[in-house]
């Protein structure tokens, strides 16, 4: 059965993946995008978006929507060190042709969930929480009527933005919070599985054997985003984002247990931590989920299967 998702990210090279993993994959139908400030300005990643939608051909009635230009309470803050200052720096993006939805992104957020029969739509962010955060606290009733959350961002005593705190949760920590704590089924797929998608050798040579305009535009958002990662001490380079959605298409690529998870908001040294209660059993009532391993090569492989489909 297709699962429909709606993508709430901020393209970014993984971001940009995980799109392209959406779109080709036939289990899975994109129901809208959502742009969130992240990897780079509100306005940058909404053009990705854009852009990475017509490399795909996606479907023109596939919603894309700009939303959060910041965080709820904090400053802006970017990361061009990983993605450059067009935040998909390396190969050469489409040039859009299709329009903008009006709709503010927590708008189309809303209006995707509540026009939607209950237990339809999964909800895939793939960066910082404030949209889904506002659809929250503007419509409570989104929280009963998603499948499930499965995002991107966090980790069990890891971290990347800090000693224990990942970017997309320590940019926006209250909307983590208020996402985490919002009583719908959700998995956080942090940097403990993340750090284990990587590309190595093998890998790219199997995504550019695949021959496709996507495969090889993967492959130049590769060389400049394997270089950053290079540049930060990694042999090879994690690609987070398409590891949820990977996670739609098939759970059993992704070890996941139950735990209490909450989100550090005040600690001098922890602010931004994810904090998962991995002391077992976890309550048979816990609505929260993290992500501990993904299969590398089987995740891959469903990677290039996409990739073939594709333009």
């Amino acid at each position: 059965m297709t699962r429909r998702i709606l993508l709430d990210c901020d393209p970014g090279h993984d971001d940009a993946i995980a799109i392209l993993l959406a779109a080709g994959d036939p289990g899975v139908e994109i129901a809208a995008i959502t742009t969130v400030s992240g990897n780079q300005s509100i306005e940058k990643v909404t053009r990705n978006a854009l852009a990475i939608a017509e490399l795909a051909g996606l479907d023109p009635a596939v919603p894309i929507a700009r939303g959060a230009h910041r965080p709820l309470l904090h400053e802006v803050e970017y990361a061009p060190e990983y993605h450059g200052e067009s935040g998909l720096d390396g190969p050469q993006l489409p040039e859009p042709t299709r329009a903008l939805d009006p709709r503010h992104g927590a708008q189309v957020i809303i209006d995707t969930i509540m026009g939607s029969e209950p237990g339809e739509i999964t909800l895939v962010p793939t960066g910082a929480l404030t949209n889904v955060a506002l659809a929250v606290r503007l419509e409570p009733r989104i929280v009963d009527r998603v499948r499930e959350v499965i995002f991107m961002g966090g980790g069990v005593h890891v971290g990347n933005h800090g000693p224990f705190s990942e970017f997309n949760i320590a940019i926006d920590p209250e909307a983590a919070q208020i996402v985490i704590s919002a009583g719908w089924p959700i998995t956080m797929v942090g940097l403990n599985a993340t750090h284990q998608a990587v590309v190595t050798p093998e890998i790219r040579a199997k995504l550019d054997a695949v021959g496709t305009r996507s495969s090889a535009f993967v492959g130049g958002l590769l060389d400049f985003y394997g270089a950053a990662y290079a540049g930060h001490g990694f042999a090879h380079p994690p690609v987070h984002d398409p590891v949820t959605v990977a996670m739609v298409i098939d759970p059993s690529l992704v070890r996941t247990v139950k735990a209490p998870l909450a989100v550090e908001l005040s600690g001098a040294l922890t602010k931004g931590m994810t904090v998962a209660d991995l002391r077992e059993p976890a309550p048979a009532t816990t609505p929260t989920s993290v992500a501990l391993g993904v299969e590398n090569e089987r995740f891959w492989d469903v990677v290039a299967a996409a990739l073939a489909r594709l333009p």
